[in-house]
C-alpha cells in the first residue's frame, strides 16, 4: 500500500466527462488498472498497454464477473453508460448478461451457416465417398430443387418449409423428382446433425411424394405404345416423347438437348459425361425417324437448346404429361393405365431383348455401364457403335410397324 500512496496519479474531476475519461492514465508501476465511475457503481475504464476500454463488473450467482464494453475511442461516455445500465437491468431480472451475449454470438454464427454454405460443405465432405452420378444428382437437387432455401440458416429450416417446397417440386417436376430431392435433403440433415449445425432433421414427418406408388416395372404393351405415339402432337413435348421411344434416352437427356450435341449430317447424338446419369459420355447413332424429328424441330433465335423456351431446356413435364393423358382419355374413351416417361425406356429395353438384340448391346444403348466393369472393362475397348446402330434400326422398324 505505501507504493500506491506515493504513486502519482492524474486528478479526475468528481464527475466524468468524455474529455476527462480520455485523460485517464495508468498509475506508476501498474500495467493494468481500473478507474471506477463515481456516478455509476460497477462501471469503469480499464487502462492497459493495448488500449483503454469501458468495463462493467458485477456479481451473478455469487461469482464476480467482468465484461468489456468497447474502446473508449469508439464509444462516448454516455453510450457506454447506457450499455452498462442495460447489463445491470438484466441482472435485476435474474439474467446473466454474459450468457445473453454468448447466445447472441452463437445466433450470429449460426446465421452464417446458410443452406447453400452447408450443402457445399456436405458435398465436399461426401464427394470422395459418392459415385460420380450420385454426387452430380445431389449437387443438382441442392442447387436447383432446394434453391428457395439457399439463404436460410440451416438451423432455422423446419418441416413446414420443407413440405411447402416439396409440393412445388411435385407440381413442377413430378413426384419421383420430389421424392429424390427429399431423400437427398434428409441425407444432408443427417450429416448436419452429426456436425452439430442443427438439432433435428426437418424432413422427418414430411409426406413421401411416391408413397404407395407402384414399383418401377411398367412396360407398355404394343397397343399402349401405339396410343402414345398417335397422340404426340407437333410440339416440343410430342417430339420429346417420340424421341424417347426411338432412342431409349432418359427424359432430361432429350429435354435438355443442345444443338451442339446434335450432328444431323453425321446422324449422331453426342451427350457429354456431365449430361448423363452414369457420368459417361454417350455416342448414339440417329435412326432416320429420329433424325427427321430433329430436322423438323424449330431452331429458335439465340437458343442453344433444341426444346424449351426459357433459360434452360424443356421443363414443363408435369403440365404437359397431364394434358397428354387427358387427350388420350378423351380420344380413346378411357385413360391409359398409369405410366411415366421413364417406362418408355424400360419398354424399349424389353422389346430389344424380344427382338434378339444381345443383352450387352441393349445395355450400351441405354448407356448402362455394367458391361464395362471389371476385367471386361480393362480389355474390351471396342466402341460398339455399329452394333448399337443396328440395334436401334431393328427397334425402329419394329416400332414403326406397331404405330403404323
Amino acid at each position: 500500500m505505501p507504493a500506491l500512496q506515493s504513486a502519482k496519479v492524474v486528478q479526475i474531476p468528481s464527475r466524468w466527462t468524455d474529455a476527462s475519461v480520455r485523460r485517464l492514465q495508468l498509475p506508476a508501476g501498474k500495467n493494468d488498472f481500473i478507474h471506477w465511475d463515481p456516478d455509476l457503481p460497477g462501471f469503469g475504464v480499464r487502462i492497459r498497454a493495448a488500449k483503454p476500454v469501458y468495463v462493467v463488473q458485477y456479481r451473478f450467482q455469487k461469482a464476480t464477473q467482468r465484461e468489456s464494453l468497447g474502446d473508449i475511442r469508439k464509444l462516448t461516455l454516455e453510450e457506454a453508460r447506457k450499455i452498462a445500465r442495460q447489463f445491470f437491468a438484466k441482472l435485476e431480472l435474474g439474467l446473466d448478461p454474459r450468457e445473453e451475449k454468448r447466445k447472441s454470438a452463437e445466433a450470429a454464427e449460426a446465421a452464417k451457416n446458410t443452406f447453400k454454405v452447408v450443402s457445399e460443405l456436405y458435398l465436399k465432405a461426401k464427394e470422395a465417398k459418392m459415385r460420380p452420378s450420385t454426387y452430380k444428382a445431389a449437387k443438382a437437387y441442392f442447387e436447383q430443387k432446394w434453391a428457395p432455401l439457399h439463404r436460410k440458416p440451416i438451423a432455422t429450416i423446419d418441416r413446414k418449409m420443407v413440405a411447402e417446397q416439396l409440393r412445388r417440386i411435385v407440381d413442377e417436376h413430378g413426384p419421383t423428382s420430389a421424392a429424390r430431392a427429399r431423400s437427398n435433403l434428409s441425407a444432408l440433415f443427417v450429416w448436419v446433425m452429426k456436425e452439430g449445425l442443427a438439432e433435428a432433421n426437418p424432413v422427418l414427418g414430411t409426406n413421401n411424394p411416391i408413397e404407395g406408388k407402384q414399383p418401377r416395372d411398367r412396360v407398355l404393351t404394343d397397343d399402349e405404345v401405339r396410343i402414345v405415339w398417335r397422340h404426340c402432337q407437333e410440339d416440343d413435348f410430342g417430339r420429346i416423347v417420340r424421341l424417347l421411344l426411338l432412342t431409349a434416352c432418359r427424359r432430361d437427356e432429350i429435354g435438355w438437348l443442345r444443338w451442339e450435341e446434335v450432328d444431323l449430317q453425321g446422324g449422331r447424338l453426342s451427350l457429354p459425361a456431365d449430361r448423363t446419369k452414369p457420368g459417361r459420355a454417350l455416342e448414339l447413332p440417329l435412326t432416320p425417324a429420329a433424325k427427321a424429328i430433329l430436322e423438323a424441330a424449330q431452331r429458335r433465335l439465340k437458343r442453344e437448346y433444341v426444346f424449351g423456351s426459357k433459360g434452360g431446356g424443356f421443363g414443363a413435364w408435369s403440365w404437359c404429361k397431364l394434358a397428354f393423358d387427358s387427350r388420350i382419355t378423351e380420344a380413346e374413351g378411357k385413360p391409359l393405365p398409369h405410366w411415366t416417361l421413364h417406362d418408355l425406356r424400360r419398354t424399349v429395353r424389353t422389346r430389344m431383348a424380344k427382338l434378339g438384340v444381345k443383352p450387352h448391346i441393349a445395355e450400351l444403348v441405354l448407356n448402362h455401364i455394367a458391361h464395362r466393369t471389371g476385367v471386361v472393362g480393362v480389355y474390351d475397348h471396342h466402341d460398339y457403335l455399329q452394333e448399337i446402330a443396328d440395334a436401334l434400326m431393328k427397334w425402329e422398324a419394329h416400332l414403326l410397324a406397331i404405330v403404323q
